[in-house]
């Protein structure tokens, strides 16, 4: 049964009146957390698709980006994200619901992060709002000032193109210290391990791209150390 299947059960299985935030509290546990995942990348893409004034075509295709999403799928991806638009609960209330059900795992908080920061950069710009919003998210996911400045890093166009920043490092870190952080973020990016923490199958195509700014930013500083 493909992911979407799942969601729409997910979301079948909601009372009327109920809010699609609730649903959150139905799937704390795998497999169901990868269902989970998809519905809060959704869900808070869908709000944050609204905070520069507008829903773009770029950033509904985003989401196919992220979660490979095939045609015969596309309907229930598309219901997702029209019902997080119009749901009356606000994006902070999402994000809180998110954390306890996932509990303190920062890595699961960042491939969120990640999966957002891709749809706020889908239509080519980075708004000051979804700055703002996505700043908000990270604080409430309690990412580290480090790990969202990754994060911009990799993604925002105006960013600083810095490899340390890539590594959630600071300038200037020695050799040894690069070299454990980079072996770290690979084996964080491995997909059994992003799995493991609950990202649907679907969505981890997302570690390719993170691969290749990782190993991208070693190389620039092995370059920067010889």
């Amino acid at each position: 049964m493909s992911i979407w299947s799942r969601i729409s059960e997910a979301l079948q299985a909601l009372t009327n009146g109920e809010a699609l935030s609730a649903v959150f509290d139905r799937l704390r546990t795998p497999p169901e957390r990868s269902v989970a995942f998809a519905i809060a990348v959704i869900a808070l893409g869908a709000k944050m698709a609204k905070a520069d004034g507008e829903v773009t075509r770029n950033e509904v295709t985003a989401f196919r980006e992220v979660f490979h999403i095939a045609p015969s799928e596309e309907a229930g991806a598309a219901r997702v994200f029209n019902l997080a638009r119009q749901d009356v609960a606000g994006y902070e209330e999402y994000a809180a619901r998110i954390v306890r059900m996932f509990g303190p795992d920062s890595n699961v908080f960042c491939d969120l992060m990640e999966g957002l920061f891709h749809i706020a950069v889908a239509d080519g710009t980075y708004h000051d709002a979804e700055d703002a919003f996505l700043v908000r998210v990270g604080e409430i996911f309690g990412l580290s000032t480090a790990q969202f400045r990754r994060l911009r890093a990799r993604f925002v166009p105006e960013a600083e193109r810095d490899p340390f920043a890539v590594l959630g490092l600071e300038p200037g870190t020695s050799f040894e210290e690069a070299r454990a952080a980079w072996r770290q973020a690979v084996r964080d990016s491995h997909p059994d391990r992003m799995m493991a923490r609950g990202v649907p199958e679907e969505a981890v195509l997302m570690a390719e791209k993170r691969m290749v700014d990782i190993n991208r930013a070693w190389e620039e500083i092995r370059r920067i150390h010889a």
